[in-house]
């Protein structure tokens, strides 16, 4: 009998625990719907205190437990600059921290300090009007997690279907929800100081590399931009005369002999057709002239025709008058 009530109570831990991690899969938002959707963004102007990190994403949790033992009050918020499908997981680069205020708020000066004495910096985010959005409980430890895994995927077909131009990506932690923002417009602004310098470098080293290349380096490294990264102006370098490949040459003289052979071509081809021409003439001229010469050949024919006629009829009026007068 002891033996059947210890594998009792055994069963119905095992179903306890079961229905426990269940319970708390289930309320961590697994089955939560995901909508995504573009109007306005869920914070208005901020101004935050922020880190910048360079690494996998997935090791952001520690600097989100560095920046809520800070100001544990505070809404978290980190801002992701790289897709990591197209960067090395190593080279990406994002921001975590606190929204020290929102709107015309002022932050408070005891928390700026105690932020900026471990080594945060402070930046405002402008208010935009449009965004893609989305939403997700914030329930349990593990709900970002879980959100991730979720929204990201959906949010990134909407924004592949639309061909939309969001960036950068953007989670901002509040009591109970995470919301995931993408910047419809003003991305420039979202971006912090230090990766514009970086940004800036990168483009630095790219025009020497392009320099080196005009004037025949073997160098042909590509600068490596994020994919979603701070927007810059672009610069085409265009190749001096004497730096075109020779295939390029060579094509080149083909393409001006062939066409100079087309010229050659199209001049005998009208050369011939003035030819043709004369001798239509030519041809004309001669059936003018076989048609003049039959033309008095007839004319001939018929004149001792009409000059006999004319005499006969001259000679019946002198005879008629000869008969009149012996009359």
């Amino acid at each position: 009998m002891s033996d059947f009530i210890i594998l009792a109570l055994i069963l119905l831990l095992v179903l306890s625990l079961v229905a426990t991690i269940v319970f708390f899969v289930v309320y961590s938002g697994v089955f939560s719907d995901i909508v995504i959707r573009t109007g306005s963004p869920p914070i208005k102007k901020v101004t935050i205190a922020y880190k910048l990190q360079q690494g996998p994403y997935k090791e952001c949790g520690a600097h989100f437990t560095d920046a809520c033992s800070i100001g544990p009050k505070q809404p978290c918020i980190g801002v992701y600059y790289d897709d990591p499908k197209e960067t090395p997981e190593d080279k990406c680069r994002y921001i975590v921290g606190s929204i020290l205020s929102e709107g015309d708020e002022k932050p408070d000066e005891d928390l700026l300090e105690g932020y900026k004495k471990f080594g945060f910096n402070v930046i405002s985010f402008p208010e935009v009007d449009h965004a893609v959005t989305s939403a997700f409980p914030n329930k349990t430890p593990v709900s970002c997690m879980v959100g991730a895994k979720r929204v990201y995927p959906k949010l990134a077909e909407y924004i592949a279907e639309r061909k939309l131009s969001a960036f950068p990506w953007m989670e901002i932690y509040k009591s109970d929800v995470i919301h995931y923002m993408c910047p419809l417009a003003r991305q420039n602004s979202f971006f912090v100081p230090e990766m514009r310098l970086t940004e800036k470098k990168k483009e630095e080293e790219s025009d020497e590399d392009g320099r080196t290349d005009i004037t025949g380096g073997d160098s042909n490294s590509e600068s490596s931009y994020p994919s979603r990264g701070a927007p810059s102006e672009s610069r085409e370098t265009s190749l001096a005369p004497s730096t075109i490949p020779q295939e390029d040459q060579e094509q080149e003289l083909s393409d001006h002999a062939e066409h100079s052979e087309r010229g050659s071509n199209n001049g005998s081809l009208g050369s011939g057709s003035s030819f043709e021409e004369l001798g239509l003439e030519e041809e004309e001229e001669e059936e003018e002239r076989e048609k003049t010469k039959k033309e008095e050949e007839s004319r001939d024919e018929t004149k001792p025709a009409e000059e006999e006629h004319v005499q006969k009829e001259a000679t019946a009026e002198q005879k008629e008058q000869a008969a009149d007068g012996e009359e």
